[in-house]
Parts: C-alpha cells; structure tokens; sequence
C-alpha cells in the first residue's frame, strides 16, 4: 500500500509550469518562423509527457505500446494498408481494407485499433481510419523497409543485451563476433556478414538495409549546410586544379552516394572528381555507365591500403561507429598513408555524445552499435563543426 502513491502520482509535477511557458514560447517562435524552434518544442514536449505520467503508466508504454506499436506497424507494412489509406483522402474501412488485402477482419482490425490509439493512423468512426503524415511515409518503400530491417538485423540483438552483459561481467563487447547479436541471432558471423547471407526469413535485408542507411540523414543537418562546415574556405579554397585527374573527395564506406550527391548539388563547382568506395555487393547497381551520377563508385575494403592518394579530402560518414578501437585504427592508418601532408584532410561525420544533455538518437544508437557490432558512439568534449540541435558533428584531422 505505500507503494501506491509513488507509482500512481505524476513523475514530476512540480515541472509543469515550466514546462508549460517553454512549450509556448517555443511555439509562439515555430509559429513565426523559427526552423530552430521545432526541435525545441518536441523536446519540451516530450519532457512534459515524461513529468505527467505515472511510474505506471511510463512502465506500460514501454513494455506494451511500444513493442505493440512496433509490430503492428511492420504488419501493416507487409500487408500494404499504409497504400490503401491516405492521410488527405476519404476513410476507409477495416471490412474494405481487409477485401483489399486479403486478411482476416477481426485481426487487422486489431491491429488498426491500435495505431489509431497511439496516432500512427486516425480513427474516424467505428471500424473506420484516415492515414496521417507519418502513415503515408511508411506507404514509400524506402521507409517502409525501415521497420523488417531492424527485426531481421537488430531488435533480437537488442533482446539479448542484457544476458550477454550478465555471462560476461558486465564489459563492453568489443568483437563483432562475440556481441548481443550473436546471442540474440544464434550465429557466429559478424553483422555485416550476416546481413549478405541468403537469409529466408529476410531475403530482401540487404537491399533494406540500404534503405535504412539513405534515409538515416533524410531532413536532418548536412555537413555541407551553411553554418556547418565551412567547405568553401577549408576545402574548395587551396585545392588543386592543375590535373584534371585531380580527386577532390572520396567517400569512404559511402553507400549509395547520398552524401555525395549532397556534396554536389551544393557544390557543383568543386574542383577535382568524387569518388565514392564500398564493398563489390553495394555496389553492384552501378553499371559501368554512370554518367547520372555525379561521383565515381570504386570497389574498396577500407581495412586495406587507400588507393586513391593525395586526395584533397577523405570523408567517413559514420564508419567508425561500427569499428571497435583497434579495428578504428586500421581504418585511420590505411587513409594517413594516402594522404599528402599539408593538403589533404580527414573529415570524420559522426554522433558525438556530449557529456551532459546528450539525445536521445545519438544514445540509442549506441546502444544499437553496442548490440550489433559491438562498438559504440564516441564522445567529444569540444565538438568542431556542428549546428544547433543536431547529434552529428564534424572532426576534421590532417597530418602532423
């Protein structure tokens, strides 16, 4: 009985006044056209949902909306409702969308119950939903693909965090071969094999994987944005422009190129090519005709020697967060051999955990790194080039 109180009163109730006057004045600025606002108000806003909820209430959003959320979601995607409702369009209803479909009425009509409660859909009358912004993001495959990808490549590694911990003192994993995943995946091979394995349950991981990785950055700050690195005064100025053989940037593990095709639309002028590097199965879309794009893919293992030397800059993109330190220091050495001193630059784009008010993307992405890879999110006392409400940040290194 003394426990009632305690788990039936608000968190925090002595912050909501504050609370209150910061949601107002952030949205009295969102409102007059404060980009920067926005962050703030989901911030607050989060922080008031946080000191008005009860222990209880906090316990069950965690260990059942949310897990039920997750799952509901990845059905929908995978039975296309999110196509059939539009956020702008008419209702529809769970005995149209379940003709649609295929599916057993009372089970989807579950599962819609549910969204409709959390706000991933609207409900608009009995049985009846709407789509919102959100629902009809997770209609594009790009982001769909989201949501199977963490099943197939994360959630069980998540799951097995703390029984790893408990068979192992306590210690951070540092082998990718010896992590959370492994346990939670019942496997010997290392995350990025496991993920190029002909997996049945997930025969489409890989290529969502990719998806994952390209709208990782979608909407958030860029490097190139103005007020965040400045490109034009420590890159583009000084670079070479004699040979037209000349590399100005290579992106190293760079994916699909997004941060190159960023780089250029910004900076078409740049002087010098782009070259973007990953592993044969990342790039195999690319023919040998790639004249759309605006970089030159290049096979390469970033574990062996840099073949491209004297660039004006080589760029990792979240690369080292997937390394443990030893393997981080191959990683650097290979590009310190290839780079000439005095010219070139290394820009490392990564997390960097503050000390204090760190995010909660950055620290949930550590723990992601912890499970899979067995690596982490590095922290930085001083951050180099950054913006404000932005978890990435920008080190630039040269040779001493």
């Amino acid at each position: 009985m003394a426990n009632g109180p305690v788990v039936t009163a608000p968190n925090a109730p002595e912050q909501l006044a504050s609370l209150l006057k910061d949601i107002n004045g952030h949205s009295a600025a969102f409102s007059n056209g404060d980009a920067n606002s926005r962050l703030k108000l989901v911030a607050a806003a989060q922080s008031l949902l946080q000191a008005m909820e009860t222990p209880q209430e906090t316990i069950l959003r965690y260990i059942w909306a949310q897990p039920a959320t997750f799952a509901a979601i990845e059905t929908c995607i995978d039975l296309n409702i999110f196509a059939l409702i539009s956020w702008n369009g008419r209702s529809k209803s769970v005995a149209d969308l379940a003709k649609a479909t295929g599916v057993e009425p009372e089970i989807l009509g579950r599962l819609l119950k549910h969204l409709g409660a959390v706000g991933v859909i609207t409900e608009t009358g009995y049985d009846e939903y709407r789509g919102t912004r959100f629902s009809s993001t997770l209609a594009m495959p790009r982001y769909s693909d989201t949501f199977p990808c963490i099943t197939g490549s994360t959630l069980p590694a998540i799951l097995a965090i703390p029984t790893w911990l408990k068979e192992n003192n306590y210690r951070s994993p540092t082998e990718g071969t010896n992590s959370p995943f492994n346990v939670g995946f019942q496997t010997n091979s290392h995350f990025f094999e496991y993920l190029q394995t002909n997996n049945p349950r997930y025969p489409s991981l890989p290529a969502q994987f990719n998806s994952l990785m390209s709208t990782y950055h979608h909407g958030r700050p860029s490097w190139t944005d103005e007020g965040f690195y400045p490109v034009q005064e420590r890159l583009i100025h000084g670079a070479k422009t004699a040979h037209n053989d000349a590399v100005f940037l290579v992106d190293v593990g760079g994916n699909k190129g997004h941060d190159l095709e960023r780089f250029y639309a910004r900076y078409p002028s740049a002087p010098g090519r782009l070259i973007l590097q990953d592993r044969p199965a990342v790039l195999a879309e690319f023919s040998s005709s790639h004249d759309d794009k605006p970089f030159e893919p290049m096979v390469h293992d970033f574990f062996t020697p840099q073949p491209v030397r004297g660039a004006r800059a080589y760029f990792l993109h979240s690369v080292l967060h997937d390394w443990n330190d030893e393997l981080c220091v191959s990683i650097l050495r290979n590009l310190a051999a290839s780079m000439t001193r005095g010219y070139s630059r290394l820009l490392i784009y990564e997390n960097v955990i503050p000390d204090t008010g760190a995010h909660w993307q950055a620290t949930s992405l550590d723990i992601v790194m912890m499970a899979d890879v067995a690596a982490k999110e590095r922290t930085e006392r001083q951050w180099i080039w950054t913006v404000p409400s932005c978890v990435d940040g920008l080190i630039e290194c040269e040779l001493a």
